[in-house]
């Protein structure tokens, strides 16, 4: 009896060694990326369900999105006329329609659902799990279309305040995201996130095309990402935001 109790305690162990890390399952190499961002439908009835900021966003129909590491954001849009520039730096946040002269400045350190990061768009960057979001192992699927992906839960750490939750399928050797399940800070499902077709760029990896899904499981939104070019070469200082 004590060889078995030793043996089932060996590969229990063996067991825990082997579960993948989330740190393995990110993409290092990618600095810097640049794609365009157009949303091929958006059914505001089935879209408002999910979010009422988020139906809104799927109005925009095509914007210019750079990303650059750490937490830089810069997109470029076109409303009613006017340009509009949204860029997160960090935990600082401005939106500047030039036209108009109008510049709005908030601090979105403590606010996470306030910001947008490489994770909105399905990818994985070392960032992301340092001291913003926390990652634990639930199982690696072994059916389906999402057969072989790892499935880790994933929730903002504990000085952020914010208990949104995300359940994320991510493909181990693209080390993209192929599936997220979004749940609010009340614990229900608020959307589905479907990442697909899936193109590399200077030897990294990022999905083209995005389908998201209400809690309802109907169709809300179709969005396409064009012309993604990784590492580019992007400056920092198209994310200035004084």
């Amino acid at each position: 009896m004590k060889i078995l109790a030793t043996l089932a305690i060996g590969l229990t162990a063996g067991a825990a060694l082997a579960q993948p890390s989330i740190s393995s399952l990110t993409q290092p190499g990618l600095k810097d990326l640049s794609f365009t961002w157009v949303v091929e439908s958006a059914n505001q009835a089935e879209l408002a369900k999910i979010n009422r900021d988020f139906a809104q966003s799927m109005r925009i129909k095509r914007s210019t999105v750079e990303m650059k590491e750490p937490f830089m954001l810069r997109m470029e849009s076109t409303v009613e006329d006017s340009q509009v520039i949204f860029i997160v730096n960090g935990g600082k946040k401005v939106t500047r329609i030039p036209r108009s002269g109008l510049v709005a400045r908030d601090d979105v350190s403590r606010a996470p659902g306030k910001r947008q990061t490489w994770f909105d768009f399905g990818i994985l960057t070392p960032s992301l799990f340092s001291n913003y979001f926390s990652a634990k192992f639930l199982r690696t699927e072994a059916r389906g279309d999402l057969n072989g992906t790892h499935v880790f839960d994933i929730t903002y750490v504990a000085s952020l305040n914010d208990k949104t939750r995300h359940r994320i399928w991510i493909d181990p050797t693209r080390k993209i995201v192929r599936k997220r399940e979004w749940y609010g800070q009340d614990g229900t499902l608020r959307a589905v996130f479907s990442y697909q077709s899936p193109i590399q760029s200077n030897g990294q990896w990022v999905p083209s095309r995005l389908v998201v899904t209400n809690a309802s499981g109907r169709q809300a939104g179709v969005s396409v990402f064009q012309n993604i070019r990784a590492n580019g070469g992007i400056a920092a200082s198209r994310f200035a935001t004084n």
